[in-house]
């Protein structure tokens, strides 16, 4: 069976991506930053292997990888990430934060692929994917979240650079908007359950090849513009 790592697959969406893909017997590469956000994953089964990661901490990347070393991953997931601030606009924007989003939701994930490109060259999917926001869409800006709207603006720059750059091994790089998502980000009010987004990231990513590197697509499979 093929095989999948996940960034943050402790709650929210990453554990709905780690339940789905166990239940349909994938083997499940599962990072969390603190050991008792592992104890959920623990129970979906023995395909699911628990590593803790701090994806700020990129020697604690490059270790995982050395750990992996000779594995195939069909799918890296990075899926890691922060809301930052919410309301923060230009005046109102602490740098410290800024700078910790950035590092959490647009570093860790250029980090995990660079990392880990040999693992996923060697597979027979040869898929990274990037959990985005439409929140980054420069055409679909609405204004406020500053922190929050950069750090996946920058994150949709990078995985495009990178779809170019890993062209060459045959990768194929996306970036994926899960919807509004009734999780602790996205709030109670939001428009859909993790299980339908994850439902419908999973066919996207199922029918992603070389052709749909550097795109960037909900989870219904529209693709969003830039």
């Amino acid at each position: 069976m093929p095989t999948i790592l996940i960034t943050g697959a402790g709650r929210g969406l990453g554990f709905e991506f780690a339940k789905q893909y166990a239940a349909d017997g994938w083997t499940v590469i599962a990072t969390v930053r603190k050991p008792e956000a592992g104890r959920a994953l623990a129970e979906l089964g023995r395909n699911v292997e628990i590593n803790l990661l701090d994806v700020t901490d990129r020697p604690g990347i490059a270790k995982l990888a050395r750990s992996l070393d000779g594995r195939a991953i069909d799918v890296l997931l990075c899926n890691s990430g922060m809301i930052g601030s919410r309301e923060a606009t230009v005046a109102e924007a602490d740098y410290a934060v800024w700078h910790q989003t950035m590092e959490v939701n647009l570093m860790a994930p250029v980090a995990m692929a660079q990392a880990f490109l040999p693992h996923v060259a060697a597979s027979g999917q040869k898929l990274m994917v990037f959990v985005t926001s439409r929140m980054g869409s420069i055409a679909q800006t609405t204004g406020g979240s500053m922190i929050y709207r950069t750090s996946k603006a920058a994150l949709n720059m990078a995985a495009k650079n990178l779809s170019i750059a890993f062209a060459d091994k045959q990768v194929a790089v996306i970036v994926v908007h899960p919807g509004w998502v009734k999780t602790d980000m996205g709030g109670p009010g939001a428009a859909i359950t993790p299980e339908v987004s994850i439902a419908g990231l999973r066919k996207v990513i199922a029918k992603a090849t070389l052709a749909d590197s550097g795109h960037f697509y909900n989870y219904d499979g529209i693709e969003f513009p830039w």
